[in-house]
């Protein structure tokens, strides 16, 4: 499902967090990705970034907000991806607003798309899944750097 590698002979470690009920699910989401990717990738700051603005969109662009995490450390990337249970993907766009620097919001899925190899919406038996790929080596800022 998550797995966006080649390799069929490994199993990829993936990490659940139950979100839905919570009422501030962003604070809990960013100390689950640090606590799994601590020591483990140098790209935690990306994830937990990634993360907060995947988990801020579901509380406030779906009705129920996010049901749950999954961290999945596979090879050379890590997988993250917030689940929902409204399975309305066509909702799930860049924004116009991402464009225009006086806007004060609508730059989450932007922030997404400039820190993760790529980000996709997933359709789940449940609802959607709105899914980021990073690579597991340098963050952005290293790899914009060229360092």
């Amino acid at each position: 499902m998550l797995n966006d590698s080649n390799p069929a002979s490994h199993r990829p470690h993936t990490h659940w967090m139950v979100l839905a009920g919570r009422c501030e699910p962003i604070a809990p989401a960013r100390d689950r990705v640090r606590t799994v990717l601590a020591g483990v990738v140098p790209c935690v700051d990306d994830a937990v970034l990634v993360v907060s603005e995947l988990v801020g969109n579901a509380v406030r662009h779906t009705t129920a907000g996010p049901d749950c995490l999954t961290i999945e450390i596979d090879g050379d990337q890590v997988v993250v991806a917030v689940h929902d249970p409204e399975p309305d993907d066509a909702r799930v766009h860049l924004s116009e607003a991402a464009a225009d620097p006086l806007a004060e919001s609508g730059r989450g899925l932007w922030l997404v798309q400039t820190l993760a190899r790529r980000w996709y919406v997933e359709t789940t038996a449940v609802g959607k899944a709105v899914v980021a790929v990073l690579p597991r080596g340098k963050t952005a800022v290293s790899r914009a750097a060229g360092s």
